[in-house]
């Protein structure tokens, strides 16, 4: 099809939708992300409004979240409903086999940053973020759309609209970062900037902080004050999404036991970073009943990922943890000892570490080989789970041997490896990992993928009494320490998200115990707003909405041929149709939540 005929179709398709709206009254729809709030953390005491919302509306108690669990892939996964294969976007941090101008020419990048996303979507294409996103859906067909909050995450939602959305984020009127580099900040309409201004009494956006409580508070009034009057000035149902950094930054942030498991993140400074998330909420929600818009507006909220606390050793047979011995870039330092190559560091200019000296990655992340320019490995530091590249003709023996060395690691948790190498030699190489093909890393994207996906190991915090899923603790490659937060590991307690929704279209006071993940948001969305987003890798939650039936829910587990020691990766995952879930994976007995095998 060529491109007159494709913008004929495009065409056609927002007339069809547009019409369909004139016939019949359609629902507006916000979308409130709290990022890292885990299902279990909602009380009635933490979060009575998330909790009161689940218990009048629909309460997701099987929800999931997309592996890696991670901020940015779930964050796609919300937007468009379809797997990371497709999206491209795999995790918070990638090698883009590119030099990202924006950041300096470097090809590892943190993907939080919209001038990084703009250049990833101008280099890749329809290979990055390709599927269309539920927000440019709506915006094509005529709905209002506004994206407010959390960098990063908040333009993905719209990344090929974002001309013709309202985008409210970090980045906003901030043209250049604290490190003096371009923000890629999206220009706003200078009229409603200037509502914004007078409601939030400031020209930009604040700093985080833990808690988040300044900048939330400039987001929600923003959207309270400014965009929801301007939104419902105009008479037009709209589609809003509102990402809060909280609970998330106060998670991986607090200080409420330094060097130890517990309380972890479960102390004030976490509970503080979910009232921040709660009392946004609420505050949404009185303004959609002050302007008279409750009642024809459906709320879904979810988190983009689970949460544990972070560990930098291995507990001993007794629970106990000895002294830290991982420090940020541990698994980097690692391979260039295994291929006996020098590292270097693509957070400080590509610079050469000293091992022997005590030197690590300043955020994981390494370049090993030679040169920083001819790199036999690269590694990309995700948190609970990292990714390991090997670029150049000889891909596949490096990875062999790095493989190789990950099975005798006591942190290493699961290992996936990509589908090519396996099938292109001998699959005994790598026995004891799963393909990514079995996680869902391929696809129609065009993004590099890793040689292998690492998950590393979560246990339980010796004297927690809280539930695995509050208890969990994970070795993380961070720059954070023990006793702070983390997510990206295959635990059940990083899978396991906080989802409910309520409004004209979904079931009031019922439990849904069927699986759900992120990327069903934009199926279920599409439905409720008459939108056609194509096929997807999500399904639309039906049985959430009204008069749903029931869904037929499978359990299956995947397993991995043995290592030579013995070590075969496992997944525990649930199907309804072709829509799959991945509940946790690992090696048994090193990872939180893993069924026993």
């Amino acid at each position: 099809m060529n491109l007159r005929r494709i913008a004929c179709a495009l065409t056609l398709l927002a007339a069809t939708q547009s019409q369909a709206l004139a016939k019949e009254p359609v629902h507006n729809v916000v979308i409130f992300v709290a990022d890292g709030l885990r299902y279990a953390s909602v009380t009635p005491d933490t979060a009575p409004t998330m909790f009161r919302l689940k218990a009048t509306g629909v309460d997701f108690t099987n929800s999931h979240a997309m592996y890696p669990t991670l901020t940015t892939a779930n964050a796609s996964a919300i937007a468009t409903g379809h797997y990371l294969g497709d999206t491209g976007d795999y995790a918070n941090v990638l090698f883009t086999g590119f030099p990202v101008a924006a950041k300096g020419g470097t090809s590892v990048v943190f993907l939080e940053d919209d001038a990084v996303l703009r250049e990833m979507k101008q280099h890749f294409g329809q290979g990055y973020m390709g599927p269309a996103s539920l927000i440019c859906a709506a915006a094509r067909a005529g709905y209002e759309t506004a994206i407010i909050g959390k960098i990063g995450p908040a333009a993905i939602q719209g990344l090929g609209c974002l001309d013709s959305t309202i985008v409210i984020d970090d980045a906003t009127n901030h043209p250049r970062g604290p490190d003096g580099t371009e923000t890629g900040a999206i220009a706003l309409d200078p009229d409603l900037a200037k509502q914004i201004a007078g409601a939030t009494g400031a020209d930009a956006p604040p700093a985080s902080g833990v808690p988040n409580k300044a900048q939330q508070a400039y987001f929600l009034a923003a959207a309270t004050k400014a965009v929801l009057p301007a939104l419902q000035k105009r008479g037009k149902p709209f589609v809003l999404l509102f990402w809060s950094r909280d609970p998330d930054g106060s998670q991986h942030g607090e200080q409420d036991s330094p060097g130890a498991a517990v309380p972890g993140i479960n102390g004030p400074t976490g509970h503080a970073g979910i009232a921040d998330a709660d009392g946004d909420l609420k505050g949404l929600l009185d303004t959609l009943d002050t302007l008279s818009l409750a009642k024809s507006t459906d709320i879904f909220v979810t988190a983009d990922h689970g949460f544990s606390t972070i560990a930098k050793s291995v507990p001993d047979e007794n629970g106990v943890l000895p002294p830290p011995s991982h420090p940020s870039g541990f698994l980097a330092l690692d391979v260039a000892s295994w291929l006996g190559q020098k590292i270097f560091d693509p957070d400080a200019g590509n610079s050469e570490l000293d091992p022997a000296s005590g030197d690590h990655p300043v955020r994981g992340n390494g370049l090993i080989g030679p040169s920083p320019d001819a790199p036999e490995a690269i590694v990309a530091a995700n948190g609970g789970s990292d990714f390991i590249y090997a670029p150049g003709p000889d891909a596949r023996e490096h990875t062999k041997r790095i493989f190789a060395k990950l099975l005798d690691q006591p942190y290493i948790g699961a290992l996936f490896v990509d589908d090519d190498l396996i099938k292109s030699g001998d699959a005994r190489d790598f026995a004891g990992a799963l393909p990514l093909s079995a996680i869902r890393l391929t696809g129609s994207a065009g993004v590099p993928r890793p040689a292998i996906v690492v998950g590393f190991r979560s246990f339980d915090a010796k004297g927690c009494a809280l539930g695995p899923e509050l208890c969990a603790v994970e070795l993380a490659d961070t720059s954070l320490t023990t006793g702070q937060g983390m997510h990206g590991s295959f635990s059940r307690a990083d899978t396991r998200n906080f989802m409910a929704a309520a409004g004209p279209d979904f079931k009031a006071g019922f439990a849904d115990a069927a699986p759900v993940g992120n990327a069903d948001i934009a199926p279920t969305l599409a439905r409720i707003l008459h939108l056609s987003l194509g096929e997807t890798g999500g399904r639309p939650i039906g049985e959430a909405l009204k008069g749903g039936k029931a869904q037929v829910v499978k359990h299956a587990t995947l397993k991995a041929a043995p290592a030579p020691n013995g070590l075969a990766t496992i997944l525990d995952e649930q199907l309804v149709g072709r829509a799959v879930y991945f509940d946790a994976a690992g090696f048994p007995g090193r990872v939180v939540g893993l069924q026993g095998h």
